[in-house]
């Protein structure tokens, strides 16, 4: 990664958001900006824990050994974002990879200022335990629904995901291209079965796809697939 000076995005950025004004001058003095390519990997699971980060700009993936040759996608990181928290608690080891999903920027700090910021911050440190939480729940839907959800339901569900995450743009294409494999990742399904079943959902006019992009026209149809579930 290549350093960018930037200066700090106090409207979108989760630290600064949470951070006493006076507190900025100490967070631009201590955060250092590095430009990323699309496919980059940023840090991988089972690295030594350098800090925390933020994004800048654009897009992150953040996933995690699934099987010898798969990953799972936990979540996407988008502007603003904080990733590389999971290692908050004394871990020495980062628990997941992040990779960047298009060219873009992000923010890092090291874990002893960051941890010096949480102590000062209440309000990050409230905000950080609500997103902890919000994370917990959310993935403990996602490993019920890889139990008990049919896969056309949970690639309905990532697509309703994605959406709400990303917005819709040019007339309603979805805001972020993901390739097959990994919607495949995020969905928890193979890439086989994601080209069938979005094939399937082309032809039933709930979605259109150009490239990669997604198009949802019946988000009713979408959702109701995320209902049916086996046993």
């Amino acid at each position: 990664m290549k350093k960018s000076k930037n200066e700090c995005d106090t409207a979108t950025c989760f630290m600064c958001r949470g951070c006493l004004k006076e507190w900025h001058p100490a967070i631009a003095a201590n955060k250092e900006n590095f430009k990323v390519k699309k496919g980059e990997l940023i840090f991988k699971e089972g690295d030594p824990v350098k800090g925390i980060y933020f994004v800048y700009e654009g897009n992150v993936k953040v996933h995690k050994k699934w099987g010898p040759e798969k990953e799972l996608i936990i979540r996407f990181a988008s502007k603003g974002a904080i990733f590389g928290h999971r290692v908050l608690g004394g871990n020495n080891i980062y628990p997941i990879s992040a990779t960047a999903l298009e060219d873009g920027i992000v923010c890092f700090m090291t874990m002893d200022f960051f941890e010096a910021t949480l102590m000062v911050n209440t309000g990050l440190t409230y905000n950080l335990m609500l997103f902890f939480a919000a994370e917990l729940q959310e993935a403990e839907k996602k490993m019920r629904n890889m139990a008990h959800m049919p896969v056309k339901g949970r690639i309905a569900q990532a697509l309703i995901s994605l959406q709400k995450q990303f917005g819709t743009k040019d007339g309603g294409i979805i805001g972020i291209e993901l390739s097959r494999q990994d919607l495949a990742s995020y969905a928890g399904s193979t890439y086989e079965t994601v080209f069938r079943v979005i094939n399937e959902l082309v032809k039933e006019e709930i979605i259109s796809v150009s490239g990669k992009k997604i198009i949802v026209n019946n988000h009713d149809a979408l959702l109701s697939l995320t209902k049916d579930t086996a046993g």
